[in-house]
């Protein structure tokens, strides 16, 4: 019996003391302190979210600046220090906030500008105590000390710097994200991208461009009588370009390097009918000084065939290779 009111006794105790930590943390100390803030700006969004019109946004923008200055004062009380720098980790949490305050969208909060002003606004927030003498009721502004300034500038710099690096990786990933091709060769050996995937050896939307445009060309050719086929090959030049422009503008539509593909024909001459040769030129950037283009060569040759009124006629039959060739260089001229 006494066994077991020693184990109650225990836990209430642990329970009175469980209760007493939680109310210490939610119960502010005094009507000015940091909960207070928390709790009023926790109070702005319940309330913001009943509101409508821009009386919800200025509500919501009072809370975040209450969530903001809570969240600053509390981590500041006893502030832990950034490995190798005398910057508060509570420095950096309020400068996430800040920046997501700042750039943060209702549709995206945590965006790419968020991500790289985060450090630099941590680092203005790590300084600006440095310019401040006094106490909260009593405070004036001051020139931090030689010695200080360093340690300031460094650390503004270092944080600059590093958002820097990040708007760099943001910017090189939209242009392999708008600018698929480039992986062709461009960043094979590069110093600054690590490719997680191995890059494609042939650009994967020329390749597009040339299947989407066969067959095209082929509902054009094919049991067209011959003397028309003739004509069109003579017109070959403005009829692919405009075709292969269409086929570029739907099928590249959201990548920016729709505008870098052009298609133009190539037009020879067999014992038994011609060659049309379908080149997708690629026109941006390339390791190699005089670029790379895709080729899909057709077959074009005339057959005999029976119109509807029985008559034989000659048409045209096309044949184009279910592969494309991947040719370093210019293309050879138009004749």
């Amino acid at each position: 019996m006494n066994t077991l009111l020693k184990d109650l006794f225990g836990a209430f105790k642990f329970v009175e003391g469980l209760y007493a930590g939680i109310r210490k943390i939610l119960v502010p100390p005094k009507a000015y302190s940091w909960q207070t803030f928390i709790y009023m700006s926790v109070f702005s969004w319940v309330i913001s979210y009943l509101a409508t019109g821009y009386i919800k946004d200025i509500i919501a923008f009072f809370g975040w600046l209450f969530l903001i200055a809570g969240t600053a004062w509390y981590t500041t009380e006893d502030p832990l220090r950034v490995p190798g720098t005398f910057m508060p980790v509570g420095a950096v949490i309020t400068g996430f906030l800040v920046s997501v305050f700042a750039f943060g969208s209702q549709k995206d909060v945590i965006t790419p500008t968020t991500i790289v002003f985060w450090p630099t606004i941590s680092a203005l927030i790590t300084a600006i105590p440095e310019f401040i003498e006094g106490t909260d009721t009593d405070a004036k502004a001051q020139i931090p000390k030689p010695e200080d300034r360093q340690k300031i500038i460094i650390l503004v710099a270092s944080s600059m710097l590093l958002s820097c690096w990040i708007q760099f990786y943001f910017v090189v990933d939209n242009w392999l994200e708008q600018y698929p091709s480039l992986q062709t060769d461009n960043f094979k050996r590069s110093t600054f991208v690590v490719m997680t995937e191995e890059a494609p050896k042939v650009p994967q939307n020329g390749i597009l461009i040339l299947d989407k445009l066969e067959p095209i060309i082929e509902e054009q050719i094919a049991q067209t009588p011959w003397s028309e086929v003739e004509k069109w090959l003579l017109d070959a030049k403005v009829r692919v370009g405009s075709l292969g422009k269409g086929v570029i503008q739907k099928n590249l539509g959201k990548y920016e390097e729709k505008e870098l593909w052009r298609v133009e024909p190539r037009v020879s001459n067999t014992k038994s009918g011609y060659i049309l040769d379908l080149l997708s030129i690629w026109v941006g950037p390339s390791s190699n000084p005089r670029g790379y283009y895709l080729k899909k060569s057709c077959r074009i040759e005339p057959v005999s065939a029976t119109n509807k009124s029985g008559d034989k006629i000659t048409v045209g039959e096309i044949e184009c290779d279910r592969l494309n060739k991947f040719i370093g260089g210019s293309p050879p001229p138009q004749q």
